[in-house]
């Protein structure tokens, strides 16, 4: 009997467990194919999540109800909130995850979902029909589908139809490893490499492309002296991913990680081995991220450098393998080991898997809208790596909005997209399309304009709602949010409009060395000074019989919220009025088959851009890379008539 789907999601990495477990968890039936059974949700490269930007997404995953943050917090071994020393903004959570931990407990969330059935297989083709016979409708090359999905074939020859298909395939896509001279065909050591589904794909008239990313090498932990290294201790609190509080957290053992550094012999060892390289000798084709260089990359664009940073990072609880990060290395194993022992700590260290680079199939992202799913295929959507990026959280992100909506197609209802001034899985999303990056594209702070309001401690209070509308978050978490947003502006207000009798507050002041106030001065003045921390303000003895005080001192989130809401209070104000314009902008649609071509005075790149993305309002348009502001105004001015 042949199988049937609602949905069907091809990989189960990080983008496949959010998109299956969303779509399940809203009411359809999946099938989520993966060419191993034993490796969903595996930690390929860095067994870590979250980290400058990259938690602010794991963050927003949670609140809409995805589970990156649940599985991170049930499994991490080290937590750490990064650049507390900046502004609230740039904060960022991170944890150290034990690698095999993290993806059995993926697995069990995936396998006690009655909706979700799990097919070990490798897809090698889609299964499509004309669209304008399904549908009734004219192709006129106008942003009309061409083809409508209707399932997949694997390589094993079954058929298995469905209405909707998400490709959330990684690395593996005619995937090649490389070290030294030699290079074999796989997406990841030991695991094979998906070939067909590229094919078919360009078959059926998609463009594809390749890139790169690369990995370093693991070492044996016995064999390294850690007592020449430099300590890196998480949080002494660890702070959860999850909104969702967990008795028991932190659920595993806590441990350290240590820093050490290159040198010029390091450096001299591995430049004796560019004949040999990959990436320099040219075998490598695909372009790599920009942000996450190989150390060859290092060495050779940072030569004035006399060290660079390797941080030793545990990959299991009790297993004997340590993660080198900032080691990427596509060299010959021989020259990896031979530069390692030149490193401080890991003079006798021995190498039990090579560092090595993977070359593999992307998917330019002008073939798909704000929703991932793709303008060619009806039905078809595409998430992770596939779409360009690197990285598991904007792999997870990705997965998750896919997921919806693909579930929101299906039932006729509109799309989710969230806006770049809503969240930063917006901003991820919006600069995929619209900017179409021809190297792996990283998740950072800086891209996002209005990060002030976008901060990691907030995404609850931004993002739940949506998840709760979509059936992803139980009622009680919203029962919860509402009682803590409730005492957040609470207590803003009352800290905005009460003061303070200067007898009450001068010795915390001196203590502090914080200029003392002659009369009663408004607690918000108070807040404001640098020096000042709202939870010993209210620990002082007058607001003891205070009951609001008494309750936001009981609840550290809403505390350090309310803080932030007044101390940075003007800066806010400003970043709510540059979201207001841009929402404006947001608000003037552009039809679908808008007809740039008939507008003379676009200059030539603006219209073939256009044409190519079809944005749907002048606030998208305006972000699109080539698009200057006068091709902006000859559209408006069009618009108008």
């Amino acid at each position: 009997m042949k199988r049937y789907f609602d949905i069907i999601v091809i990989g189960a990495g990080h983008a496949g467990v959010e998109a299956s477990y969303a779509a399940a968890r809203m009411g359809c039936t999946v099938g989520l194919i993966t060419m191993d059974v034993n490796a969903i949700g595996r930690m390929s490269c860095n067994p870590a999540i979250g980290g400058t930007a990259k938690g602010h997404l794991v963050r927003e995953i949670d609140a809409l109800g995805g589970v990156m943050g649940i599985i991170a917090d049930r499994t991490g071994i080290q937590f750490k909130m990064l650049n507390t020393s900046k502004g609230p903004a740039v904060w960022s959570p991170r944890c150290q995850s034990d690698k095999d931990l993290y993806s059995h407990e993926a697995a069990r969330i995936i396998k006690k979902h009655e909706g979700i059935k799990i097919i070990q297989g490798t897809v090698k083709e889609l299964k499509v029909s004309d669209y304008s016979l399904q549908n009734n409708t004219v192709d006129d090359d106008i942003n009309v589908y061409k083809y409508l999905i209707n399932g997949v074939i694997t390589e094993e020859g079954e058929e298995i139809d469905c209405k909707s298909v998400i490709i959330t395939s990684g690395t593996f896509l005619n995937a090649v490893m490389h070290t030294g001279k030699s290079n074999v065909a796989g997406g990841r050591i030991d695991e094979k490499a998906a070939t067909g589904l590229s094919e078919n794909m360009r078959f059926l008239g998609f463009e594809t492309g390749r890139l790169k990313t690369g990995t370093p090498p693991r070492l044996e932990k016995s064999t390294i002296d850690f007592s020449v290294t430099e300590i890196q201790s998480g949080d002494t609190i660890p702070r959860q991913f999850s909104h969702k509080k967990m008795e028991g957290f932190p659920f595993q053992k806590q441990v350290d990680c240590f820093l050490t550094h290159t040198n010029s012999e390091t450096h001299e060892i591995l430049r004796c081995g560019f004949e040999d390289s990959p990436m320099f000798t040219g075998r490598i084709k695909g372009i790599g991220p920009r942000y996450c260089p190989s150390i060859e990359d290092k060495i050779s664009r940072f030569s004035d450098k006399p060290r660079h940073q390797i941080f030793l990072e545990p990959e299991t609880l009790n297993g004997n393998t340590i993660y080198m990060n900032g080691f990427s290395t596509s060299l010959p194993i021989d020259i990896q080991q031979k530069a390692a022992r030149t490193i401080p700590g890991l003079e006798k260290v021995n190498i039990v898997k090579q560092g090595y680079a993977v070359e593999y199939d992307f998917f330019p992202t002008h073939q798909i809208d704000l929703t991932l799913e793709t303008k060619l295929v009806s039905g078809l959507y595409t998430a992770g790596q596939i779409n360009g990026t690197s990285g598991y959280e904007e792999a997870a992100a990705q997965g998750l909005m896919a997921g919806i909506n693909s579930v929101l197609k299906l039932n006729g209802k509109e799309p989710f997209i969230l806006k770049r001034s809503e969240a930063y899985i917006g901003v991820l999303i919006d600069d995929l399309i619209n900017k179409c990056p021809d190297e792996p594209y990283r998740m950072f702070t800086s891209c996002a304009e209005y990060r002030l309001v976008l901060r990691q401690d907030n995404a609850d209070l931004r993002l739940m709602k949506y998840g709760y509308e979509y059936g992803l978050i139980d009622e009680n978490m919203i029962l919860n949010l509402k009682e803590k947003s409730d005492l957040i502006w609470d207590g803003v207000e009352y800290l905005n409009s009460n003061t303070i009798n200067q007898k009450y507050v001068n010795e915390y002041l001196r203590k502090i060395n914080s200029s003392e106030i002659s009369q009663g001065e408004f607690l918000k003045n108070l807040i404001r000074r640098s020096e000042v921390k709202l939870k010993e303000l209210l620990e002082l003895d007058c607001y003891r019989e205070n009951e609001l005080i008494q309750n936001i001192l009981k609840n550290e989130e809403a505390m350090n919220q309310i803080e932030i809401e007044i101390k940075y209070k003007g800066y806010i104000d400003r970043q709510d009025e540059q979201i207001s314009h841009f929402e404006k902008n947001e608000e003037i649609k552009i039809p679908v088959d808008f007809k740039y071509d008939k507008i003379r005075s676009l200059s030539t790149e603006a219209r073939e851009k256009l044409i190519k993305i079809r944005p749907n309002s002048i606030g998208q348009a305006m972000r699109i890379s080539g698009v200057r502001p006068s091709d902006i105004s000859a559209v408006m001015v069009y618009m108008r008539g």
